[in-house]
């Protein structure tokens, strides 16, 4: 039952319930945050032209912002920078997480919006926009304006290290739930990507003749070796966008690989903000922009978003554990389709509110992210002693951008 209105004003009167939880609200303060590190064991190695052996540890954490209310928001992200910029949210509306985020932007100034502090920035203000969605008891999907909880997927491997088999199953799984497109890695050896690409496209050809089908060479071509190899591949598929074929802050030569094949150019999932996209954007040198997290946060990706639909540039969210960013995905009016790995990130949680079905990321109606974080899970796996450090992010590879050095016995799996 809705409470009594004042129908000159269209607001619900005064109660002495209601105006007791109204004011509690009014004066919510941001009052501390916690933070865990671990390093989890995914369900099966990731790897790209950079690391084709791949690896299967990944270093994960997961913040909480509290308030004095007992609300919490979640962050599956965060490092200890955070605790260089908590002073800035500390004692402040949680609801105001644009205006956070600017303050926070505005505070590394000098020292600029880069590594840990781009992270820390990152995770702070998804936690917010966690916050924001649960004060208001709603989907963090209809917090950011989303007309509907849905995104469009698409399939990514992450896996040079997978054999045909392993690939081909990943594709079919994916093929079965409605995917219609996916993305492969490439770039070391032309005879064996192009037999990849066929898996890939053999596995997606059950849901759509003319499936989408992506290439991701990780940054390892030079312009001029991208557009060769993109090419000589296009000679035998249709391509939809090849992602970082060139260097991510080159605008002259991914402008230039642009021009020089037919499949559109994506880039950026490795830049942190607005002013590192802008050259990409106004120059010209991307058709796709992939957007992410990295962004500096939801706040931070959605103004990339909103400067690439100025520009008429479609966007593409970037893979994350448990697809957390699909609420911006679905919010966006030039959001293209969102990446979907399942190597097993979620080792943290208990469930997730969102699905796959008919291709599609479908959102449910829990409050904010929809993750369940279980802590207990987090200190069993920072009790585990893996002997080594995580092989992620990989490095780049010998020879990136002057040769192509040959894939050595034993790095992956089909060799």
């Amino acid at each position: 039952m809705f409470p009594p209105t004042d129908r000159k004003l269209n607001k619900p009167l005064a109660t002495s319930s209601n105006t007791e939880k109204l004011q509690r609200i009014k004066t919510m303060k941001i009052t501390g945050y916690r933070l865990e590190n671990y390093i989890q064991k995914l369900d099966r190695a990731i790897g790209d032209s950079n690391y084709p052996a791949g690896d299967d540890l990944m270093n994960l954490s997961v913040l909480w912002i509290d308030t004095d209310e007992g609300i919490s928001g979640i962050a599956p992200a965060g490092n200890g920078a955070v605790a260089s910029l908590f002073h800035i949210i500390e004692g402040q509306d949680p609801r105001g997480v644009v205006g956070l985020w600017k303050n926070m932007v505005d505070w590394v100034h000098k020292g600029n919006n880069e590594g840990e502090v781009n992270g820390a920035i990152a995770a702070i203000d998804i936690a917010l926009w966690d916050l924001k969605a649960k004060i208001a008891d709603e989907p963090l999907w209809r917090t950011l304006g989303a007309r509907e909880g849905r995104a469009k997927a698409y399939a990514s491997d992450i896996g040079y290290n997978l054999s045909d088999d392993e690939l081909h199953a990943f594709y079919t799984r994916m093929a079965d739930v409605g995917v219609d497109g996916g993305k492969i890695k490439v770039g070391l050896n032309m005879k064996d990507d192009l037999r990849r690409i066929g898996i890939m496209n053999d596995a997606f050809r059950k849901v759509k003749d003319r499936p989408y089908l992506m290439i991701d060479s990780n940054e390892y071509w030079s312009p001029k070796q991208a557009i060769r190899y993109i090419n000589q591949i296009e000679e035998h598929f249709d391509i939809f966008w090849a992602e970082e074929p060139a260097r991510r802050w080159d605008y002259d030569g991914l402008r230039q690989v642009s021009r020089g094949v037919s499949a559109a150019v994506a880039s950026g999932e490795n830049l942190n903000d607005i002013g590192q996209m802008y050259p990409l954007i106004s120059q010209q040198a991307i058709d796709v922009a992939n957007v992410g997290s990295g962004h500096s946060g939801i706040t931070g990706a959605r103004q990339v978003s909103n400067m690439c639909y100025a520009y008429e540039i479609p966007v593409t969210l970037m893979n994350c554990p448990a697809n957390f960013m699909a609420p911006l995905a679905a919010s966006l009016p030039n959001h293209n389709m969102m990446e979907v790995v399942d190597p097993g990130r979620e080792g943290a949680f208990d469930s997730w509110d969102n699905h796959i079905e008919d291709g599609w990321i479908v959102m449910g109606n829990e409050p904010g992210l929809g993750i369940k974080v279980n802590e207990d899970k987090i200190k069993a796996m920072q009790a585990v002693d893996h002997g080594r450090a995580p092989g992620s992010p990989f490095p780049r590879r010998e020879g990136a951008a002057l040769w192509i050095k040959d894939i050595e016995p034993g790095e992956v799996s089909w060799k």
